[in-house]
């Protein structure tokens, strides 16, 4: 075994042992984002990787089972200090660099006040058995206002679960939950929309990764509104780096 590996399965160890559940999380987000990105181990690093626990009859991902959300909130001071801007600098329109801002998410704790419908079950993914093809995916949306006011931006988030522990775990990087470093991901609308009670935008999200580089995201969002002060039916397009 080279030295390498052995330094590598030594400081596993310490984590899994030492420094228990939330550091073994990390390592296997790290897991991730090595499978997804365009990097190149050595043969038996990666065999330790990624052959292990998925593999093996008995092993264990941790955590199991991940639920993506979204829902839509009013943000106009946000939206207007930084991407409005673009229309008016000192007089001069850089509305080209508006189109650029808005299609790149942004990740920010959103105040929960600031939620104006329901939040929708985007999909559930089994960790587990997932394999690369999965984190490309299409899923329907049906967001319901629960007061009159308008939406500047849809919000993503996620749910985990560790639901092989003796006892269920899990958390929530939501905004009514309490604040984690995941934040959530705040795509902006062209439109303003203003919705009333009870009123519904239905569309679909789209989620792929970049095909020059895989560890961006490309994401679609089609979505529609018919209300009584507000008719609009639309499609943007935005880039995760």
């Amino acid at each position: 075994m080279s030295s390498s590996l052995e330094q590598f399965t030594s400081l596993l160890f310490r984590v899994v042992n030492g420094l228990g559940l939330l550091n073994l999380f990390l390592l296997l987000l790290i897991k991730a984002k090595l499978l997804l990105g365009s990097y190149k181990l050595h043969s038996l690093q990666s065999k330790f990787l990624f052959l292990h626990p998925c593999q093996v009859d008995d092993g264990v991902v941790l955590p199991d089972e991940a639920s993506l959300y979204l829902t839509a909130i009013e943000d106009a001071e946000y939206k207007d200090d930084k991407i409005e801007f673009w229309n008016n600098v000192y007089g001069f329109d850089m509305s080209c660099i508006k189109k650029q801002a808005m299609m790149e998410p942004l990740v920010d704790t959103v105040d929960q006040k600031q939620i104006v419908t329901n939040c929708h079950l985007l999909k559930t993914m089994d960790i587990s058995k997932m394999v690369l093809g999965d984190a490309s995916f299409t899923a329907p949306f049906k967001l319901i206002a629960e007061r009159d006011d308008y939406i500047h931006a849809f919000v993503a988030y996620f749910d985990v679960s560790f639901t092989k522990c003796h006892k269920l775990m899990g958390f929530s990087t939501g905004p009514r939950s309490r604040a984690t470093h995941w934040k959530q991901t705040v795509l902006y609308l062209e439109d303003v929309l203003t919705i009333c009670e009870g009123e519904t935008i239905i569309g679909s999200m789209t989620v792929a990764p970049n095909k020059k580089n895989p560890r961006d995201v490309d994401i679609m969002v089609k979505y529609s509104l018919s209300g009584r002060r507000c008719v609009v039916s639309r499609v943007q397009f935005y880039k995760m780096r």
